[in-house]
């Protein structure tokens, strides 16, 4: 009987060890995660599981799981794959038979050296377990200070100021959401978290970091300290690839696949946040995405061509970020565009329309309060799936149905 294993129990392996069965693959399913929970989504990690105390919202349940016959092993790594031997070492001493392996092991958050994360009052947030720890400081009266005005920076900002907690957001760059979001939407965001009493400061170098019993004190080279109950890093992440590295597959920027998420070894796969792959709407460049729609589509990819189905994604690249009343929401990628067209959909909701030197729409942003973007976003991502040429004019005007456009 054939036996597959996946490492790595996140949304992205679990979308996977699923799809396997969907496909009809009835040999044996491993899934492996270093985590004591059941495979979980983690979006809500910033936002419920720190504003509400809310549970993990798990994938499935672990009858769902034993339904469709895949074993899960949590609380315990992988930690060798032996490629010739066809199997993988766990950090129990067992060893797992494979025939086809599945690497779906994530990123992990990036530190500062000179704040090496503990168990006190330096903090990351990647895990529900960095959540659980994170919430009790996010009370009123205590002082937040967060390292970088990214997405994850910025939604806890938000869930702490709901709870109560004042909050100082250091960014050494000159404004926030500097990766990939352009400047007017960063814009806005800014102003709603001013309006909710954060500080923000821009362009920060930090001199020293001291964790005491008490608090938490960042120095800076202009001379400046600040003192935090708790200091969050939220300065971007790492793809897990050590595994992948010391097994000999070829790492770039991640573990590097090809369109149908095959390694260098042609019985591995990669999917998820640990992987750069080539995007078809894009030229075939290399990219790799952190994203929960990106995760559950490519574990349900991967699932698909482990069976041999050699499928291709034809998915264009989607984020979104709750924050406050806010939602922030991009489709495409915007590297190329030579043109930017405004759309005003209210006071306070637009869409800005990134085309490259021919016309083609490679990317839309959007932000507004509630659901105001939501639709038009979504069709603009099916004309960038489509490789439309839309008349701009048009694309500005909020009169002219994208809906129109598509079906023209």
């Amino acid at each position: 009987m054939s036996s597959f294993v996946i490492v790595g129990a996140g949304e992205c392996g679990a979308r996977a060890a699923f799809a396997l069965r969907e496909r009809g693959f009835d040999g044996a399913v491993t899934l492996v995660g270093t985590e004591p929970l059941l495979p979980y989504e983690r979006p809500p990690l910033s936002k419920d599981a720190i504003v509400a105390g809310a549970r993990p919202t798990f994938v499935a349940d672990a009858a769902h799981f034993e339904a469709e016959r895949i074993r899960i092993v949590i609380g315990e790594s992988v930690t060798a794959i032996d490629r010739n031997g066809r199997n993988v070492a766990l950090s129990n001493g067992s060893r797992l038979p494979y025939d086809k392996l599945l690497l779906a092991t994530g990123a992990s958050a990036r530190e500062l050296p000179a704040a090496p994360c503990s168990d006190g009052r330096i903090r990351v947030l990647r895990s529900y377990g960095d959540a659980s720890a994170i919430r009790p400081h996010m009370a009123e009266g205590n002082h937040i200070a967060i390292i970088g005005g990214g997405f994850i920076g910025l939604e806890l900002a938000a869930s702490a100021r709901k709870l109560g907690a004042s909050v100082t957001i250091l960014e050494g760059l000159p404004r926030v959401l500097t990766r990939g979001v352009p400047a007017e939407i960063a814009e806005v965001v800014c102003n709603r978290h001013r309006g909710a009493g954060v500080e923000l400061l821009f362009g920060i170098k930090i001199a020293a970091i001291n964790e005491r019993s008490s608090d938490v004190r960042i120095s800076l080279e202009d001379g400046r300290v600040i003192a935090a109950n708790l200091l969050v890093l939220g300065i971007g992440s790492i793809p897990n690839v050590a595994l992948a590295d010391a097994a000999g597959l070829v790492i770039d920027n991640g573990i590097a696949v090809d369109q149908h998420l095959q390694t260098s070894d042609p019985d591995i796969f990669a999917a998820g946040d640990c992987c750069s792959f080539p995007i078809g709407h894009y030229g075939g460049r290399r990219i790799r995405l952190e994203s929960w729609r990106n995760a559950h589509e490519q574990g349900a990819l991967a699932g698909a061509n482990m069976m041999g189905a050699q499928e291709t994604s034809a998915a264009v690249p989607w984020f979104w970020s709750d924050q406050y009343d806010l939602t922030l929401q991009i489709a495409g990628l915007a590297e190329g565009a030579v043109t930017t067209v405004r759309r005003n959909l209210s006071t306070e909701a637009f869409i800005l329309f990134h085309l490259d030197a021919d016309g083609r729409l490679l990317a839309a942003s959007g932000v507004g309060p509630g659901n105001a973007i939501a639709r038009d976003i979504r069709l603009a991502e099916m004309l960038i799936a489509a490789g439309r040429h839309p008349d701009p004019a048009a694309l500005a005007a909020p009169e002219v149905k994208l809906k129109q456009l598509l079906a023209a």
